[in-house]
């Protein structure tokens, strides 16, 4: 049976990652695994002398635990037919996450998102995670629900599952290296939720000749009109594998992570891809990826890829 994967910490984000992994994990008819990994905050142990504290680890131990049995047991009433198992793992949380969704389809997790200072280091665990995942990491914001993924109903009010359509899923085409693992993980999401799927491919018409270029409205027109043939030819063969998909293709002019910031706000789900890098244990995260991950209203998919 396939596995999705979530990280939890007792945090209001990676409860919601729970509830968003829950009702995926239902989509997909697959199995949920709560996943709490080793603390290693300075907590634990006894200030300047690098020890645990006495009793702090079994006490960890237990409140893990808890969290999870106590997590189970409210995903299980809320998906009825839900399977559910937990994990603890010995490790931290940037070994432990990556190395348990290696056989899994998908890694969720939560993040704050905030674009702060203080958002960014609270959120450096998740960061890290998504560089050197080799499955595909969402990663869900506090306060996440439900009825957010879909469109608001006639009176104006959040629609809940079954109840309004699903929003678009967006997906950040690179045509210069559109990889069929990222579109298919787009087109796959958007199936499964019988939703749009618009398709945000970002780019400058002066990188075509050099950026110090001065191009007429003639030649800009052409290179936009050649742009958009180009999304349609990559497209078109997906077009074929899911005809239930409905499509919209855009060419923007400038930064695609600035446009899929502002597309999130009425998606379901936003869908960008992330380079492996050559050494797995260092792992990068590319300037759209991390833009969009900071900044968006949506869940983000990083679907990493060759």
């Amino acid at each position: 049976m396939p596995a999705i994967i979530v990280g939890l910490d007792g945090s209001p984000e990676s409860l919601a990652a729970a509830d968003w992994a829950a009702r995926e994990a239902t989509q997909r008819e697959a199995r949920l695994c709560l996943l709490h990994a080793a603390d290693t905050v300075s907590s634990l142990y006894v200030p300047y002398m690098g020890v645990p504290a006495p009793g702090a680890i079994e006490a960890h131990r237990e409140w893990s635990a808890r969290l999870l049995r106590e997590t189970e047991s409210r995903l299980t009433e809320r998906h009825p037919g839900l399977r559910v198992t937990t994990q603890q793992a010995e490790t931290a949380a940037v070994a432990a996450l990556p190395a348990a969704a290696e056989d899994a389809e998908l890694l969720v997790l939560g993040s704050r998102g905030l674009g702060t200072v203080a958002g960014f280091l609270v959120g450096s665990v998740a960061l890290a995670v998504v560089a050197r995942s080799a499955r595909p990491v969402v990663l869900v914001r506090a306060g996440e629900q439900a009825h957010d993924e879909h469109l608001p109903n006639a009176e104006g009010g959040g629609g809940g599952p079954g109840m309004t359509p699903y929003r678009d899923v967006i997906l950040g085409l690179d045509l210069a290296e559109p990889d069929d693992a990222v579109v298919e993980f787009a087109f796959e999401s958007a199936r499964r939720r019988a939703a749009g799927l618009r398709v945000v491919h970002g780019w400058n018409p002066k990188a075509a000749y050099g950026y110090g270029a001065v191009l007429d409205s003639g030649l800009e027109a052409e290179l936009a009109a050649e742009t958009r043939h180009g999304l349609k030819d990559v497209l078109r063969p997906w077009e074929d594998k899911f005809p239930g998909v409905e499509v919209r293709a855009q060419a923007v002019v400038g930064s695609a992570g600035r446009h899929l910031v502002h597309a999130s706000r009425d998606a379901s789900l936003v869908v960008v891809g992330r380079k492996k890098s050559h050494a797995p244990a260092v792992g990068r995260i590319g300037p759209i990826a991390h833009a969009v991950l900071h900044h968006a209203c949506a869940p983000v998919a990083v679907v990493p890829h060759d």
